[in-house]
């Protein structure tokens, strides 16, 4: 990454270093666990192994915290972020009242360890409001508010919010839900882990696993091997097999805005409206008379929209109206949910596996289902009792999700009949500055982007994965796979799960049957990149 300049969008929170000693990993370490993944799963789970007493290594292939955790709205809300009655339909009142519980528990669990180890992260308990959106049907609420009392949470009947034209609006009231700075809270732990000589390693990509006979768990990373009695994949896609669980969930782009309001100009809490796809709303503490609003919605599959700047115009356009007290917009962002199939994250041993644990899944609750895997695999390792493994058990199946299945799935058999179309651009030449787009090369695709300087990198549109067609994607300036998830920086460096290796550098040649980068000589030039 540092032959060029991460054009990928800042979220509010990026300016904290998590775990500012951490370095890429060299040579062969031993440990009791291996945490592959350094966002609130894997620094979670690293966590509550260390307090046990087991030595834990942590690695990632970026920074320490600096993928899609540093990308959330952090709210700590226990109810299903997909509505308790749409969880009640697929998987009934008592799984449904066991998530409620285990998700609640990881509110709890935030609160105790930022007490315990004395972290200072904004951490605070305050109210959650689901309104009814404008010009909508009220009946979303009362649905609502039955299926919550089934599943024994606290909930209040209401008539309005405190946000303009919402004064006569149905709302539901959840207490004791909260709120905190994500980054800062996962900076106490990495100190309270290395403390108990944890370690972590960032820049260090996992290449391969191998459960071996004696039951230890070989992990080829970087320049070293990692051996432990188990091992923990919580790379928000899991990166220990290609289809066990990826055919149950599906990638969502979500965006979010910071704007700077007065303290005090709407109450602390947190809020949600009842569209498809929703807005949220939280504020962030700021400085004495300045707090920031964070508002974030306008989701859509990955890959299949590049319309980012509409949704955040329309973001701003909702936020401005309800919330006319926002001044001006200080942070722009976006980040990737995976949603599955019946709405609760898949956390435990990896399917076919002995000692290989897997979190991943986490539909829109990324930082309570964090934590919740992080109490779940730790207790299955260390061989102590969980009541809410069956919720979240990696290999089960519902079958009254099938529906939400074959939706999901048709993705990736449109995807594939791309390769037949079209490329976007019919030749490199059409390519402007600080753009990137799809071209036909013979029976190829190619994904091409050339930077705001001129210089052009070209690499195969087809996913490492599983070889899925890759989409541009303009506002993060980097390739998006539509099917599980998988990001590529534009040198085709990969970004996130699934995929683990880099995409083929490629040649494009141009209507006059030159290949774009080498000059009359046949020499390269600088200007094309095909470093892998």
């Amino acid at each position: 990454m540092d032959r060029f300049v991460d054009r990928r969008s800042k979220s509010l929170w990026m300016d904290v270093a998590v775990a500012p000693r951490a370095t890429p990993l060299q040579g062969n370490r031993e440990c009791d666990v291996a945490i592959i993944g350094a966002g609130i799963a894997g620094i979670s789970t690293a966590y509550e192994l260390a307090a046990a007493g087991s030595r834990v290594i942590v690695v990632d292939r970026g920074k320490i915290a600096g993928g899609i955790t540093a990308r959330t709205s952090a709210h700590l809300a226990p109810l299903c972020d997909d509505l308790t009655s749409e969880m009640i339909g697929l998987r009934g009142e008592e799984i449904s009242r066991l998530f409620y519980e285990s998700q609640a528990a990881a509110v709890d669990r935030i609160e105790e360890i930022q007490k315990r180890e004395s972290i200072d992260c904004d951490f605070r308990r305050l109210d959650g409001y689901l309104f009814q959106a404008l010009n909508t049907d009220s009946q979303i609420i009362e649905d609502e508010l039955d299926a919550v009392r089934k599943v024994g949470a606290p909930v209040h009947r209401l008539v309005g919010v405190p946000l303009a034209h919402c004064e006569q609006q149905h709302v539901l009231r959840y207490p004791r839900q909260a709120t905190f700075h994500p980054l800062k809270y996962l900076k106490g732990l990495v100190a309270a882990i290395e403390a108990r000589d944890g370690s972590f390693h960032c820049d260090t990509v996992v290449e391969r696993f191998e459960e071996r006979d004696d039951g230890k768990v070989a992990v080829t990373a970087g320049c070293g091997t990692i051996t432990a009695r188990a091992a923990v994949v919580a790379t928000n896609a899991p990166i220990v097999d290609r289809f066990a669980l990826h055919t149950k969930m599906a990638p969502y782009r979500t965006y979010a805005m910071a704007f700077s309001i007065p303290k005090g100009a709407i109450p602390d809490a947190l809020y949600w409206d009842t569209l498809d796809p929703y807005h949220y709303v939280r504020l962030q503490p700021g400085d004495g008379r300045t707090d920031s609003l964070i508002v974030g919605g306008g989701d859509h599959k990955s890959g299949e929209a590049d319309d980012a700047e509409v949704r955040f115009q329309a973001l701003e356009a909702w936020t401005r109206n309800l919330i006319p007290a926002a001044k001006e917009v200080t942070h722009r962002w976006s980040g990737q949910v995976l949603d599955t199939i019946d709405y609760a994250g898949f956390i435990g041993r990896n399917p076919g596996s002995k000692n290989i644990y897997v979190h991943t899944g986490d539909s829109g609750q990324g930082m309570t289902h964090g934590v919740v895997g992080a109490m779940i695999n730790s207790a299955l390792i260390l061989g102590r009792d969980t009541k809410w493994a069956e919720v979240y058990e990696p290999s089960r199946k519902t079958p009254a999700a099938i529906g939400n299945f074959l939706r999901e799935n048709v993705t990736a058999v449109k995807n594939f009949a791309e390769y037949l179309a079209p490329g976007e651009l019919a030749d490199v030449g059409e390519l402007k500055a600080g753009h990137g787009a799809i071209i036909r090369q013979g029976m190829r695709k190619i994904a091409a982007y050339r930077d705001p300087s001129g210089e052009l990198y070209a690499r195969s549109a087809a996913c490492t994965h599983i070889g899925c067609h890759l989409h541009w994607n303009s506002f993060e300036t980097c390739w998006d796979c539509p099917c599980h998830g998988s990001h590529f920086a534009i040198d085709g460096t990969p970004l996130n799960a699934p995929a683990i290796g880099p995409l083929a550098e490629a040649d494009i040649e141009t209507r006059s049957g030159d290949y774009a980068g080498e000059d009359q000589d046949g020499k390269r030039q600088t200007s094309l990149h095909s470093e892998t």
